[in-house]
């Protein structure tokens, strides 16, 4: 494994991404423990996609228009869901003075989903991975898998700091009702946003 893969690991995991808006909005919204459990789901939630992209099948996503287009409309109508939950009084996603406790599964499950509806996802993995190989057929599929444990780690500790710096600004944000209020239609803006971008996304 080289530092250029790190580096260009690093900088795609730092970049805000649905994921990420996903585990500060529940960091805000439900504190740290909760925030850890939205990085694990987000984390896991990307396995599909390196396995899809290690045995191949990104190339069959990618040359299927029907596929791509089912898996791209159930993504895009699941942000539009989170959109709606961060709007909604008492939503999944709403941040309020009052502190929801919802069980860790089901931060992480939401999470999860996030990454295993988005179709761009093993595309994108087919993508980054095959030039970091070492060129040998022998070991292509566990180097692909190492790699893939690599990014995946660092996702997790990167979401992770993203989710606890939010949980620590919570108590300084949601003392006013305004800032709470803009935070909600903010996340929820967001979240559409997102999922207007991937209703644009085509599999060629």
């Amino acid at each position: 494994m080289s530092i250029q893969f790190l580096l260009t690991a690093l900088v795609v995991v730092l970049a805000p991404g649905t994921g990420v808006i996903y585990t500060l909005a529940i960091g805000l919204g439900q504190g740290r423990r909760a925030a850890i459990m939205a990085a694990l789901g987000c984390t896991f939630g990307i396995v599909p996609h390196l396995l899809a992209a290690t045995l191949g099948l990104a190339a069959v996503l990618h040359t299927s228009a029907v596929l791509f287009q089912a898996v791209n409309f159930a993504g895009v109508a699941y942000l539009l869901w989170l959109a709606w939950q961060a709007l909604k009084s008492g939503g999944a996603l709403a941040v309020s003075a009052e502190r929801r406790a919802e069980p860790g599964w089901i931060v992480a499950r939401r999470g999860a989903l996030i990454n295993i509806l988005n179709p761009k996802l093993s595309i994108f993995f087919l993508a980054l991975l095959p030039p970091f190989l070492s060129g040998n057929p022998a070991t292509a599929t566990a180097e692909m898998i190492g790699l893939g444990a690599v990014f995946m780690a660092l996702t997790f500790a990167v979401f992770v700091l993203y989710g606890v710096f939010a949980a620590a600004t919570r108590d300084r944000l949601l003392g006013s009702a305004r800032i709470m209020r803009w935070l909600n239609r903010g996340f929820a803006a967001i979240f559409a946003a997102l999922g207007a971008r991937l209703a644009l996304e085509r599999a060629g």
